[in-house]
């Protein structure tokens, strides 16, 4: 058996689509498993740049089989765009498997999203008004639609039917808006269907026979640690579980087949939307970040919030995903530093705090411990091994390794695949 899952431990956009994209050059099947179009992945192959949304990384492999989970929410016209696109490119995509169990995000959706943030005004999270919440609200009230459904004309009719009538009164005795009709719903709905129709199956069970059959499989996460419904900074959070329990549960995969958990860490921090954040900085380094790093959302183009890295952060994904190894990324962003800090911990009330807080009202007014390191002062783009690095930047990624406790596997320093040092083999 050989299966690595890849993870971000922070709030999301560490670089998962480069180390995917990196590790599925061995791996036979790339598994998505939770999320839906608001999740971005952008992929660098020969300094041409592939924003992904719904498509597994792996994509960009002809020869892999890549399959969107049943725990993912799916857009049905974004994913055909993304699919022309990459045709476009020059892609090609014969192997792709969608979940005939992935519940389907539907136009009502998207509407409520927009709504509910209109409604909340100063209260509001960030969402990406994609109706991702939605779709999975419906999905746990168990009136959600799934692809299966949308290959039976009848059986779509009957639950879209339901729905309209369920949302239609929302929309216009709660939002005051008009609702949706059901004849140009179906018949867009329908028109989908039957472009995606040659890539649906059951993929709870072609996910475990890959596996039975020896071949290396790599699960793909979305967002991050942090984000977690259940585990992150709740209701600053996305709608899914982008955890290592989260990825078997959304591919149909039991956790004794999981291995090589490799944790991606952005050697510094970013978030993006509303929701606290102890390490930000509101200044020139959160600028220098910024602008260095070009830290703006693959789906929104919103600018994200940047600080020193926080390994109270990581520390706690680590222990909520068992992980095996980092995968520290974004290091060049930090080459012109002077001096770099790193968070360790937080006080509170002037005690160090044991664990982190599941108090949004504490985290909001802990203060960050930092620990100080000398930067490198020199491009690493160009290295090509560990040894190469700067003795100030092995200093830096092996002092968050001992922090977080789990040994470094991947050290990355550019944005290309050959800008990837290895230093455990996942595969």
């Amino acid at each position: 058996m050989a299966t690595a899952m890849v993870l971000g431990t922070q709030w999301g956009d560490e670089g998962k689509g480069k180390i995917v994209d990196y590790l599925a050059q061995k791996a036979d099947v790339v598994i998505r498993s939770q999320g839906g179009n608001n999740a971005g992945h952008t992929v660098v192959v020969d300094d041409k740049a592939f924003a992904l949304r719904l498509l597994p990384s792996g994509i960009l492999f002809s020869d892999k089989t890549c399959i969107i989970g049943s725990g993912v929410v799916v857009n049905p016209e974004v994913l055909l765009q993304e699919l022309d696109g990459m045709k476009e490119k020059g892609v090609t995509i014969s192997k792709l498997e969608i979940s005939t169990r992935a519940h389907v995000i539907m136009p009502y959706h998207i509407r409520i999203d927009e709504e509910d943030e209109k409604l909340k005004g100063d209260a509001k999270i960030g969402t990406t008004k994609n109706g991702i919440g939605p779709c999975y609200a419906d999905k746990i009230n168990r009136v959600g639609i799934r692809i299966g459904d949308l290959m039976d004309k009848d059986i779509f009719a009957k639950k879209l039917r339901v729905n309209l009538k369920l949302k239609n009164r929302l929309f216009e005795t709660y939002y005051g808006c008009q609702g949706f009709d059901f004849d140009t719903i179906y018949q867009e709905y329908l028109g989908y269907a039957d472009r995606i129709r040659p890539y649906v199956k059951d993929t709870n069970y072609s996910a475990n026979v890959y596996i039975n059959e020896g071949r290396k499989v790599l699960f793909e996460g979305a967002q991050a640690t942090m984000l977690d419904i259940d585990h992150g900074t709740y209701p600053f959070c996305t709608s899914s579980n982008p955890t290592a329990g989260g990825a078997c549960t959304g591919s149909g995969v039991g956790p004794r087949r999981m291995e090589n958990i490799v944790g991606v860490v952005k050697a510094y921090t970013t978030r993006v939307g509303a929701g606290p954040f102890p390490a930000e900085q509101n200044n020139e380094i959160g600028e220098y970040l910024r602008n260095t790093g070009h830290e703006f959302g693959t789906v929104t183009g919103r600018p994200r919030r940047c600080g020193w890295l926080d390994t109270a952060v990581v520390k706690y994904a680590a222990m909520l995903n068992s992980l095996d190894y980092l995968a520290i990324t974004r290091l060049d962003i930090l080459d012109d530093l002077d001096t770099i800090k790193i968070c360790t911990g937080y006080r509170y009330n002037g005690q160090l705090l044991p664990e982190y807080p599941a108090s949004l009202e504490v985290l909001e007014q802990v203060e960050p411990v930092y620990e100080e390191m000398p930067g490198w002062k020199t491009d690493i783009s160009a290295c090509k091994t560990y040894d190469e690095l700067p003795e100030a930047a092995r200093k830096y990624v092996e002092r968050i390794s001992e922090l977080v406790g789990v040994p470094l596997g991947i050290v990355s320093v550019g944005p290309n695949r050959s800008q990837t040092i290895i230093l455990q083999p996942i595969f």
